[in-house]
């Protein structure tokens, strides 16, 4: 059998940082600024109560613009370390200025040593934390330049507003770049994940699937022994196409998970999933929880409904709640039987799927007659959904509808019960169809 080459998974896209223009833009203002506090420098050194602790506050703001903006100049260089530190060392020099500047000159307004250099430290403090440390950052500036001058004066207040609007602002177009950027390297993940998904399902159809199919339809010729290696084929066949044609996994930048794709996977020969059309979007940890439901209610109908039982899963999105029905048509449970296992130890249904339920503030609902098969049907509140009003509504799904119970199974294996249209919104999953092209939602090759 020829198999696909097997490649190295796609490497992550790097995405250039939104904020590299705000970068620049802070390490000019910067270097602007520096070159206004030496030219201001040498027109008051003369005046200055201490001419040598001002060169030396000069000369540390040399060396710190030259190793800042090297240091900025680069994506790797931006830690938040760095950044607090900047923070400090500027509020301290500006700090210094008690100790140089003489009284006239601090009754005056006259400048102080970094002047014009200062600011930076606000336009820093934004463009690495956003519209918040921008703003405190300039609350911090302007009260040390109230600390210092020991007065109050109008144009102080107007330099404390600048200071602040100054932050609050460059931080808020850090903070849009910054999110622009996330959204950007999630497209271009989503992007290269499905590129690489659809180059496998080429590979698989042209070599795996293709086998997958003769064998089932040889073994169906041949019959006898036979046809259950063709009966196993034919189940692999459709979770491969299933796997093959189901969305990426990732989630977004806000940790969330599509809960359609993930339940689409657990096709199978035997078990048939209908979705909505649309994605249902559930915070990463609770759609884990909601698919590990899922996946023990199925295991649970595998073990005790019967070789040949088969399964159907539906998933509604309603405005307050989603709900999730788990149908067998095995010989159902009798009545007892489940205080019964548990009495023996045996937890699986109580700790599973009841525990998890419980867990995520949602109701669980059983629907069992012996001979008639099994129904679960799961309720849980989306979130942020206000108390008491995920369980209004109706008393029963959808899936009432579309779950018609069998009283006997069907004449000929391959020859399936019919089904009533599906509710708006969900896709409709025939039995036929399934076998025809069991992609889920426009998936696949065939």
């Amino acid at each position: 059998m020829a198999m696909p080459k097997s490649t190295s998974p796609p490497q992550r896209p790097r995405v250039a940082d939104g904020r590299s223009p705000l970068w620049r833009a802070h390490n000019f203002f910067r270097s602007v600024g520096l070159v206004y506090a030496i030219v201001w420098f040498g027109m008051q050194v003369p005046h200055y109560a201490r001419p040598a602790l001002a060169a030396l506050e000069l000369v540390i703001m040399i060396g710190w613009t030259v190793f800042t903006v090297w240091r900025f100049r680069h994506r790797e260089g931006r830690t938040n370390a760095l950044v607090l530190v900047d923070q400090v060392l500027i509020s301290a020099l500006f700090l210094g200025n008690e100790l140089i500047m003489t009284e006239e000159q601090m009754n005056a307004l006259i400048p102080s040593v970094t002047t014009m250099w200062q600011p930076s430290m606000v336009t820093l403090a934004a463009v690495q934390w956003g519209w918040l440390g921008g703003g405190v950052s300039g609350a911090v500036s302007a009260l040390i330049n109230f600390l210092i001058r020991d007065s109050v004066e109008p144009l102080m207040f107007q330099d404390a507003v600048l200071l602040i609007g100054c932050g609050l602002l460059f931080g808020l177009a850090a903070d849009t770049a910054r999110s622009s950027t996330e959204r950007l390297s999630q497209a271009l993940r989503t992007e290269a994940a499905t590129a690489e998904r659809e180059r496998l399902a080429r590979s698989i159809h042209d070599s795996v699937l293709q086998v997958l199919a003769r064998v089932r339809n040889r073994g169906v010729e041949m019959g006898g022994e036979a046809a259950e290696l063709a009966r196993l084929a034919g189940e692999q066949e459709i979770a491969l196409r299933s796997l093959v044609a189901a969305g990426p996994p990732d989630h977004d930048p806000g940790g969330e998970i599509d809960l359609v794709a993930r339940l689409q996977v657990l096709r199978t020969g035997k078990v048939q999933v209908s979705v909505p059309a649309t994605e249902v979007r559930l915070p990463e940890q609770i759609g884990s929880d909601v698919l590990s439901i899922v996946r023990e209610a199925l295991e649970n109908a595998d073990r005790h409904a019967g070789p040949d039982a088969r399964a159907w899963v539906l998933l509604e999105e309603l405005p307050n709640e989603i709900v999730i029905s788990v149908r067998d048509d095995g010989p159902g449970i009798a009545e007892g039987r489940l205080d019964e296992a548990a009495a023996e130890g045996r937890m699986g249904v109580a700790q599973s799927i009841r525990g998890r339920v419980d867990h995520l503030g949602g109701t669980i609902a059983l629907d069992t007659t012996p001979g008639e098969g099994t129904e679960w049907e799961i309720r849980l509140p989306r979130p942020n959904t206000p108390p008491g009003r995920a369980a209004g509504g109706r008393t029963r799904t959808a899936a009432k509808r579309m779950f018609t119970r069998r009283t006997a199974p069907a004449a000929h294996p391959d020859i399936a019960d019919p089904q009533p249209e599906p509710p708006p919104g969900s896709e409709r999953t025939d039995p036929e169809d399934q076998r025809a092209d069991p992609a889920p939602r426009g998936g696949g090759e065939g």
